[in-house]
């Protein structure tokens, strides 16, 4: 549940606050996400910074560059004091070169109380006494703030994809809004290891291979002779088919659960002809797919191509590639696809 406060009621982000610097502070209850808030907010281009004292939050202002600024601060904060709060918010409300705004983070009690029991943690205002106590406590002291916030989040039932896109939703400007996940595409040969980063691995050895081509053995995927002739393997649009269906698939719930970056590696024994091929078959496929409505952001890289220091992407055949071509180069195709 959200609820609207000042900004909504004083007309805070609109036309006349385009140009002044965002103020963020984020305070609330112990637990109920305050921390995800921030860091949701610095992953949108937000400077932030976690329980400064109150003293230095205006200098902190201040001294700090043109970028957006996020600040928490909640009974943590040394020398908190929600009147004081008050009286800082409303000193950077009557700056005309700011848009200072507070959200405060809340959940009901027995989510709090859940949430403590999971992670173990021990409540700031209930170090030696019962969580239920400092919950409490912690309730009285904010109340202020709570009463007065611009954005009010009750995060009891809210999962975490759904605080971030609020959060990206509200404070992100056009430019953070369209950022949008990132799909990285590697190609990279298995004797070397699997990627560490790979989130999804598919594997290419099964299709027939340029290895056995003397023409074709010193190019690689990038040249069109070696595209073509993997190609001509009968099962690789099916393979193609295949994993851009289930990449258009699951993309979009990626994005849904809050990730910002995907890994997609596709393997073979040299990678070098086999995996480059399919990467960039699939990098053409998913940069034209009517299903990229979330825009996604696309990268490709090949590993071992990069170890050799070839950079550049697929393009024309070396000279006399196409003319000494030869579909099976004496091998029949149950051998070519073996390993090289």
């Amino acid at each position: 549940m959200i609820g609207l406060g000042y900004a909504a009621e004083h007309g805070a982000g609109g036309r006349g606050a385009v140009s002044r610097k965002r103020v963020v502070l984020v305070s609330g209850l112990s637990g109920a996400g305050k921390s995800s808030i921030l860091r949701a907010l610095e992953d949108i281009g937000y400077e932030a910074v976690d329980n400064p004292p109150l003293t230095l939050i205006e200098d902190l202002i201040a001294r700090g560059d043109e970028r957006p600024l996020a600040v928490g601060v909640d009974t943590r904060t040394r020398g908190f004091d929600a009147d004081e709060v008050l009286a800082t918010l409303a000193r950077l409300r009557v700056n005309p070169a700011l848009q200072p705004e507070l959200v405060f983070a809340w959940a009901e009690e027995v989510s709090l109380l859940r949430r403590y029991t999971e992670t173990r943690r021990r409540h700031p205002l209930a170090l030696t006494g019962r969580v239920v106590d400092g919950i409490a406590a912690e309730v009285r002291l904010t109340a202020p703030l709570r009463a007065v916030a611009d954005l009010v989040l009750d995060t009891s039932g809210m999962p975490l994809p759904a605080l971030r896109r609020t959060i990206e939703q509200r404070f992100g400007d056009a430019d953070t809004r369209q950022l949008g996940l990132v799909l990285s595409l590697v190609s990279f040969a298995y004797p070397s290891g699997l990627p560490r980063e790979a989130d999804l691995v598919f594997d290419a050895r099964f299709l027939r291979n340029p290895h056995y081509d003397p023409v074709l053995r010193p190019l690689t995927g990038l040249d069109a002779a070696v595209a073509a002739y993997v190609a001509a393997d009968p099962d690789f649009p099916i393979y193609i088919d295949k994993i851009t269906n289930m990449l258009t698939f699951l993309l979009p719930r990626f994005v849904q659960e809050g990730k910002k970056y995907v890994t997609v590696a596709v393997g073979c024994t040299g990678g070098c002809h086999r995996s480059v091929t399919i990467v960039e078959t699939l990098a053409a496929n998913l940069t034209s797919c009517r299903e990229n409505s979330l825009g996604w952001r696309l990268t490709v890289a090949h590993l071992e191509l990069q170890r050799d220091g070839i950079a550049q992407r697929r393009g024309s055949p070396s000279d006399g590639a196409l003319a000494g071509l030869s579909q099976s180069a004496g091998v029949p195709p149950s051998v070519q696809a073996q390993e090289a």
